[in-house]
């Protein structure tokens, strides 16, 4: 009913409503109240239509509602009633009602909010939107006993006991207790999965390491494995599987988020790129292996050396990850599978899931929009700028009013990549209703009713995101012909870019910085640039430790950082990730699975329980350890950060050794915003509107997204590189392009000049070379404005504005 409320039947205002038909055909099992004064029943009486017609749609109802007259008092503003003697009597009638026709009677508060204080809030999130009554809110708290009673007392005292309390009881005694979700997970079926999952990982891992599997990946797989079928998590797997497999085919690198690194199960399966291992060699010839590696180590990091048996180069692996931080410590968990692909290939990923488990079973996850804390400071502050006569509030009063606002339902949506799968032998009904996102009934998209999270223990749902990062991998291989696969992670050049910019050979200033991270994933803004500053890193495994740094909460600014300065420890030794919590406290000899809870907890930001603190001083875990981990709100997955520090290197490695492919690359995806007039203006135009943004505090978004790009600009000028304008036969519409050792702009590079207006004169070109300005317009179909802005840029060349011939000459 909710579902077709929401799909097929909304009122005048937009509102989902259930029409009578639809009640009464599902109407088994449901009580039906008649509501508030907005009821049918209500109305009626406050119409004045006959007893007759009164006890006519009395009689459609289970159980009768009346409310404090407070709740209605606005019908004594509006002129509906003279007097609240009227409203008290419409309560009557609805008893009386109740009387004849043997129907309980209940009263109700019509909770909108807890406490009768908490009206402030509603008031303003109301005046807030727009409601011209907002300040005269109705009294619709919880009310208890001893208040109902009270509210009631115009009735007879036995009958107000009736109905306040009696009926109440005997309506909550009708509903019986449920699970509104089924208590179990319902995964989809794919045939054979478990079999196809231990086939597909076994054939992997001996190819890698042999016929004999070292004891190491053996354990690891068999506890895994276990775990994964037993709960039959291996749909879950294959469909990563193969969701992944069909955008490699189509030549994208797909990355992984969260913790699904941390299974080495899923890196056999080709899931991820992150071998959860311990650090290792490995020979690619002869399979011989050797794990004697520091516990603390990441394979990249490890020294170059040949194999003894055969002289073939090691090939160096293993970023050291338990699989307890994605499966949990018993292996039951249910595994959340997240995954980046390109945003030019998510469409696709997309419609795969839906070819594996049919359109009737796929619903994308719906969210609930909550009002962001900021929001809810605009929303305080344009309420008591609007009422001058009242005094404004103190800070701290200020302070309270925002909470109590933040974090309300605002709206609904889908999550970017969320898909939510039912199996064939249920429908999404038994475990939720469906909508369009926001209500939006002009939507194709249909999402969950509840948001997704709540069911994540009882359906499988897959993250299939857009991300700029495959797609950037994908354009630098196209570009060079070197396969992003093949970037070596212990290339010394480039891991110098995270601490200095002298490996790109430019005169740095004070844009640029200290280090030559700018325009790096993960490593370009300010911010983490300072980190890099204050840490310099020297190694991958340093890498994804201030990746995490980065992304963790309360985990690096009065925490790490202080510990780093104090000389209390090194990076290596202080908290960055969730995982290094288990990991260290294993090491020092608590045992493994309060190791694992600890972590669960800190990394969540519920802290330390007293009685742990005791033990974890027992086993000599240092004070600053303990304070750090008490200030930690939220910790970043180790798995994450090495799948992000992976690629993000690769870009790195391009931005080193293939140049003008990285920055083609970079200017076509990631730059926020482009201005080919601009850029065309050379490096003392970059600076000087860079510092001109630094320096306006009342800066547009789009001149800070500029100033972003400028940067990268600016940087691309001090490594000798410039630009060549776009040009009407040579220009790709979306795209820069490699040209005599320089970058061609692109049509969609020229400011006001959108991406279909590009497209289309890209098409246009390909029916054959223009005659005149005129004929470009007719033929892209771009406007007069659209033409003067390319001829403004010398776009044309030499091309004529119109077909017109003279045949005079002056």
């Amino acid at each position: 009913m909710i579902s077709k409320g929401h799909l097929e039947h909304m009122n005048s205002r937009k509102q989902p409503i259930i029409p009578r038909n639809v009640l009464v055909k599902h109407r088994e099992g449901i009580l039906v109240g008649s509501a508030c004064e907005a009821g049918e029943l209500y109305a009626a009486i406050r119409d004045g239509v006959s007893w007759k017609q009164l006890k006519k749609i009395a009689k459609f109802y289970d159980f009768l509602e009346i409310q404090p007259l407070g709740n209605n008092e606005f019908m004594l503003r509006d002129g509906t009633v003279s007097s609240r003697k009227e409203l008290e009597n419409h309560n009557k009638t609805i008893v009386k009602l109740g009387e004849e026709l043997n129907i309980p009677v209940v009263a109700t508060c019509d909770v909108h909010f807890l406490d009768k204080e908490d009206e402030v809030y509603r008031r303003i999130l109301m005046a807030g939107k727009g409601f011209s009554d907002a300040d005269q809110q109705a009294p619709l708290y919880f009310r208890n006993t001893e208040e109902m009673l009270a509210e009631f007392s115009y009735l007879p005292p036995k009958k107000a006991f009736e109905v306040v309390v009696e009926n109440t009881n005997k309506i909550a005694d009708m509903c019986e207790r449920i699970k509104p979700l089924p208590p179990d997970m319902y995964a989809p079926v794919i045939e054979n999965s478990a079999e196809d999952l231990q086939r597909i990982v076994l054939e992997r891992a001996h190819s890698i390491y042999g016929e004999e599997l070292p004891p190491q990946v053996k354990a690891r797989l068999d506890r895994e494995l276990g775990c994964i079928i037993s709960n039959s998590y291996d749909v879950m797997y294959m469909t990563a599987q193969k969701l992944i497999k069909g955008s490699n085919d189509r030549g994208y690198i797909v990355g992984s988020r969260g913790s699904v690194g941390s299974s080495v199960v899923a890196f056999f399966a080709g899931i991820t790129e992150v071998n959860s291992l311990p650090a290792h060699y490995i020979c690619p010839n002869c399979h011989h292996y050797d794990f004697d590696a520091p516990t603390d180590a990441i394979g990249a990091d490890l020294p170059d050396k040949n194999c003894p048996i055969c002289g073939t180069k090691y090939k160096k692996d293993g970023f050291n990850i338990p699989f307890e931080t994605f499966l949990g410590f018993d292996g039951d968990k249910v595994p959340d599978i997240d995954l980046n692909f390109s945003g030019e290939d998510q469409a696709n990923a997309h419609a795969h899931v839906i070819e594996l488990f049919g359109k009737e079973n796929v619903f994308r996850a719906g969210t609930i929009g909550t009002i962001a804390e900021k929001t809810a400071f605009g929303y305080v502050k344009k309420y008591f700028d609007e009422r001058p006569h009242l005094p404004r509030p103190s800070k701290a009063e200020e302070y309270r009013l925002v909470l109590g606002c933040t974090g309300v339902k605002r709206t609904t949506g889908q999550h970017p990549g969320g898909m939510i799968v039912v199996p064939r032998t249920s429908e999404i009904y038994d475990f939720c209703a469906i909508q369009h996102p926001a209500d939006d009934t002009s939507s194709d998209t249909i999402t969950t009713h509840i948001d997704y999270h709540t069911m994540e223990d009882n359906l499988l749902k897959f993250d299939i995101l857009g991300h700029d990062d495959p797609t950037m991998l994908r354009m630098l291989t196209d570009i060079t012909g070197f396969d992003a696969r093949e970037v070596p992670l212990d290339d010394p050049d480039t891991l110098a870019l995270y601490r200095t910019h002298e490996p790109l050979k430019i005169q740095a200033d004070d844009i640029i910085g200290e280090t030559g991270s700018i325009a790096i994933p993960e490593y370009g803004t300010k911010f983490v640039r300072q980190m890099l500053v204050d840490t310099q890193p020297t190694t991958i495994g340093e890498l994804i430790r201030i990746s995490g740094l980065s992304h963790g909460t309360d985990v690096w600014l009065g925490n790490a950082q202080e510990i780093i300065a104090s000389g209390k420890a090194d990076i290596k030794g202080t908290i960055c990730c969730r995982d290094d919590i288990m990991l260290y406290l294993i090491s020092m000899g608590v045992d493994p699975k309060l190791s694992f809870t600890i972590m669960e907890s800190v990394r969540k930001g519920r802290k330390l329980k007293p009685e742990w603190i005791p033990i974890l001083e027992e086993h000599n875990v240092p004070d600053w350890y303990i304070e750090s981990c008490l200030k930690i709100k939220y910790l970043f997955p180790k798995a994450h950060a090495a799948a992000y520090v992976v690629n993000g290197f690769r870009i790195a490695y391009y931005k080193m050794h293939y140049p003008l492919a990285f920055y083609a690359a970079y200017f076509t995806i990631r730059a926020a915003a482009l201005d080919a007039e601009a850029m065309l203006m050379g490096d003392d135009y970059m600076v000087s509107f860079i510092r001109r943004i630094e320096s306006d505090k009342t800066a547009s978004a789009i001149d800070q997204d500029l100033a972003k790009t400028f940067e990268v600009v600016h940087e691309y000028y001090l490594r000798g590189f410039s630009f060549l304008p776009p040009d009407i036969y040579r220009s790709e519409a979306t795209h820069f392009t490699v040209e005599d050792g320089k970058l061609r702009f692109p049509f969609a590079a020229i400011h006001n000049f959108g991406e279909n207006a590009a497209r289309a004169l890209v098409a246009a070109r390909a029916d054959g070379p223009f005659s005149s300005v005129d004929d470009v317009i007719t033929r892209a179909h771009i406007s007069r404005t659209n033409a003067d802005d390319l001829k403004k840029l010398g776009v044309f060349g030499d091309l004529p504005d119109s077909e017109q011939i003279s045949f005079f000459s002056f």
